[in-house]
């Protein structure tokens, strides 16, 4: 992503913040989680297609092991190895898989919807609930 892509999309997740948390729902102000959340602030952003993975359980990462939500961005994002830039996201191991989500405003502070919190929220890597939770880093394919 160049520069200005990645300031998009950091403008276009902070719009979000408040929005009620629920599930396969993508609708700003009204409700969404994180993987909708994802897909529809870069696909806002202008950095990725309209994007539509659902249906999918809520529960999948507490009773299997396939990796749905790596496969689901594989063909957008590639995982990179160093410290996350703004407008990079970042999934979180939960359960068995890699199923949670937050989109990098300024490492350590990123924005995800989050079940627990009811909503998108701020979150801060270094604070539970993220804080020691293994977690892989990608940026969106150029």
């Amino acid at each position: 992503m160049t520069p200005e892509q990645r300031q998009v999309v950091v403008r276009e997740a902070r719009t979000w913040v408040g929005t009620p948390y629920h599930h396969c729902a993508d609708v700003k102000g009204q409700g969404v989680d994180c993987a909708m959340f994802l897909a529809r602030v870069y696909s806002a952003a202008g950095v990725v297609p309209f994007i539509d993975p659902r249906p999918y359980p809520v529960d999948w990462h507490l009773h299997h092991s396939e990796e749905r939500y790596l496969e689901t961005i594989a063909p957008y994002a590639q995982e990179i190895f160093t410290s996350p830039e703004p407008g990079d996201f970042l999934l979180f191991r939960y359960g068995r898989t890699f199923s949670h989500s937050a989109i990098v405003i300024r490492s350590p502070a990123v924005i995800h919807a989050h079940a627990q919190e009811r909503a998108v929220v701020w979150g801060d890597l270094t604070l539970s609930p993220l804080k020691d939770r293994l977690f892989r880093v990608f940026t969106v394919k150029a």
